[in-house]
């Protein structure tokens, strides 16, 4: 029997990572499903990071939610609910969605480099808040950014964004485990952050210019902001949204958090009345993690990502006294 070689062409949708962007899709939340009045650092949806200053003049519950554009395969958003309200922002106020990449998943960009590549990130957006948004790119590893606006036209109707940004030619990611760029969604912004020229240029960060035009998401508790679908890729085109399977972006999250869950885990004895008890974790993590959130019975100790010789990248180990147990810890390798 003949055998017909298929073309290359015929694998041009096969999973080959172009997108950046970890959970684009908002379909994984192992922290929750709603955060209420997240605070400044809270890691919410898998991979996004609320970043914000002022908490007392305004708050928002994030959730993951079921609303999702028709007909583009999603399932799950993250929304911004507006729960206290503040309609005169002070200059240093914000709130930020923000997702970080290591450097050495950026090194094929070449940023810093004379062939640099243009990057272009491709989101779905709803909101009953129209006007002016902004979208950068924080290059953490050399202080620039780059900024640009897109407009929410309709109101609570879901719209696909497109943004190209150019290459930056100055300042090369560090090629580390460590994280070299941020993708920032603001939400609102004082005076601080908008009194400048929007950087629409790689620029040594200067945040004057950061979110000029930006709304206040947070000045009416009817406000709500949702957002699935976001990919960032090399190139000056988006392409259609690469879903992933569902263990595939379970993994890469497990990468930065695990949250340990169920069975118990039981120490054994290792000298007189001591025992000694062993996680392993599903995937390896980021680096060493930390601990938190521990359900246990007559355990003494834990190994955190700072001191000992015990509790690496791949599983941890507590001390402990007889009938001792671990029933959740939640493991943190985040950036």
């Amino acid at each position: 029997m003949a055998i017909t070689k298929i073309p290359a062409a015929g694998f041009s949708d096969a999973v080959n990572f172009r997108n950046i962007i970890i959970n684009g899709d908002m379909s994984l939340s192992q922290r929750g499903t709603s955060f209420a009045a997240a605070n400044d650092d809270d890691y919410t949806l898998d991979r996004f990071k609320y970043d914000i200053s002022g908490t007392d003049v305004y708050q928002f519950t994030i959730s993951q939610d079921t609303d999702v554009p028709t007909g583009q395969g999603f399932a799950k958003s993250m929304k911004f609910d507006c729960t206290t309200a503040d309609a005169s922002l002070d200059a240093d106020n914000y709130a930020i969605i923000h997702t970080r990449i290591e450097g050495q998943n950026l090194q094929y960009l070449k940023k810093g480099t004379s062939n640099a590549e243009s990057t272009t990130i491709s989101f779905w957006v709803k909101s009953n808040k129209t006007g002016t948004y902004i979208v950068e790119l924080q290059d953490s590893d050399n202080n620039r950014v780059i900024c640009k606006s897109y407009t929410v036209s309709s109101s609570s109707t879901w719209e696909k964004k497109t943004i190209t940004f150019a290459g930056d030619t100055t300042g090369a990611f560090d090629n580390d485990n460590a994280s070299s760029l941020r993708v920032n969604f603001w939400l609102l912004s004082g005076t601080g952050f908008t009194s400048g020229t929007l950087a629409t240029d790689w620029e040594s960060r200067t945040n004057t210019n950061r979110a000029v035009g930006q709304v206040n998401l947070g000045d009416n508790t009817a406000n709500e902001w949702y957002v699935t679908g976001i990919q960032l890729e090399a190139g000056q085109t988006a392409s259609e949204f690469e879903f992933l399977p569902v263990d595939v972006n379970e993994d890469r999250c497990l990468r930065y958090c695990e949250i340990f869950t169920g069975a118990n885990v039981h120490g054994g004895l290792y000298t007189g009345s001591s025992y000694i008890g062993h996680i392993q974790y599903k995937k390896r993590k980021r680096t060493r993690p930390t601990f938190s959130n521990i359900s246990s019975a007559n355990v003494t100790a834990t190994t955190n990502s700072s001191t000992g010789d015990k509790g690496g990248t791949d599983s941890m180990f507590f001390e402990a006294n007889a009938s001792s147990y671990i029933t959740n810890i939640q493991i943190d390798a985040e950036l």
